[in-house]
């Protein structure tokens, strides 16, 4: 009886924290909550200092990896490309969308993109992998 109450306890208690992960339910109304994809190396912590890791870990790649084009610069090619995308079930990157700028300011911008690395875990809703919609600026300066 007393391995029994115990077993209880403990399945009671897992339930309350996973329900807490993802989602709640208050007066018969259900709220699920997003869980942002986890960067590779960002797997430790709560749901907030994942999405932290994860916004650092995304800045920085930016900006390792971001390449003026060179022909572009030549010719003082300025300004805003916005990239959308989503961090897909698998963990992958899938561009959606790319505006502004000119066609080789927003084929780097896209490149970048397309240069990061597959999540450790993908987005979740309802514990269950989901699509993510992320969006990033590109702002494209010569300084001339």
């Amino acid at each position: 009886m007393k391995n029994l109450l115990i077993a209880v306890c403990i399945l009671f208690s897992t339930t309350i924290f996973a329900q807490e992960e993802w989602g709640n339910v208050n007066k018969n109304e259900v709220t699920l909550k997003e869980i942002g994809p986890v960067w590779p190396g960002c797997e430790k912590g709560n749901v907030a200092e994942r999405d932290n890791c994860f916004n650092q870990k995304l800045s920085a790649h930016i900006s390792k990896n971001f390449k003026y084009p060179a022909d572009a610069y030549k010719r003082n090619e300025q300004g805003k490309v916005t990239v959308e995308f989503v961090i897909n079930e698998k963990g992958l990157v899938e561009v959606t969308k790319v505006t502004g700028g000119t066609k080789s300011l927003q084929e780097e911008a896209k490149r970048n993109i397309m240069a990061i690395p597959k999540m450790a875990k993908p987005g979740m809703m309802a514990g269950k992998p989901r699509k993510i919609k992320m969006a990033v600026p590109f702002n494209f300066k010569t300084g001339k």
